[in-house]
């Protein structure tokens, strides 16, 4: 099987974004966003979907980290998309939950080349440190938009902020490491339809 990586380079009035991810990797993390807690959440998507991914932006934070955060998002369903191909042979489906404390976050995903998103979060805190916790779901959003996959993400309770969003950027990667697996017993498109395109 070829090498499931892929190269996105984007540049707006308001971003210059490159990002490299790479879905068997060994799930190495460089990213550098200006975004600290950002670059955190990021880390831990790639450690805990084993996947290798870069990122380097640079964005127009004196404004605020908004356009950053979503175009990374971007970005990233760019990379995702690219890297499956075809999506054959994929597992297609992946679920996670994961704790953090005191929160828990659970993730649903679909790679069947259409996109949705439904998110039911609750944050205790509009910031933690100087991230906006809005921001989590628009990350999201442009991520399952641009990465066609049904995104569900639940969080059924949590008080800190941070863990709140600790756990989800857990929880999606385990559904995503879970979904772009290898099913040895379906070698081909795993759809009805035969296209998940």
């Amino acid at each position: 099987m070829p090498g499931r990586t892929a190269t996105i380079e984007r540049k707006t009035k308001e971003t210059d974004i490159t990002l490299t991810l790479d879905l068997d990797g060994r799930g190495e993390g460089a990213c550098a966003t200006g975004v600290g807690f950002f670059d955190h959440m990021l880390d831990l998507l790639s450690k805990h979907a084993l996947f290798d991914l870069a990122v380097k932006a640079v964005g127009d934070l004196q404004t605020d980290p908004h356009h950053t955060v979503e175009d990374v998002g971007i970005s990233l369903g760019q990379a995702l998309d690219q890297a499956l191909a075809d999506r054959r042979g994929i597992t297609r489906f992946g679920h996670g939950a994961v704790p953090m404390d005191e929160a828990l976050a659970e993730v649903v995903v679909d790679l069947s080349g259409r996109s949705a998103f439904e998110c039911r979060v609750f944050f205790s805190a509009e910031k933690t440190g100087d991230f906006d916790t809005v921001l989590v779901e628009e990350f999201l959003r442009a991520f399952a938009n641009n990465g066609r996959l049904n995104l569900h993400v639940i969080v059924p309770y949590g008080h800190n902020a941070h863990h709140i969003a600790e756990a989800i950027f857990k929880a999606l990667a385990r559904a995503l490491r879970a979904a772009v697996a290898i099913d040895p017993r379906q070698p081909g498109i795993p759809s009805t339809k035969d296209t998940l395109t």
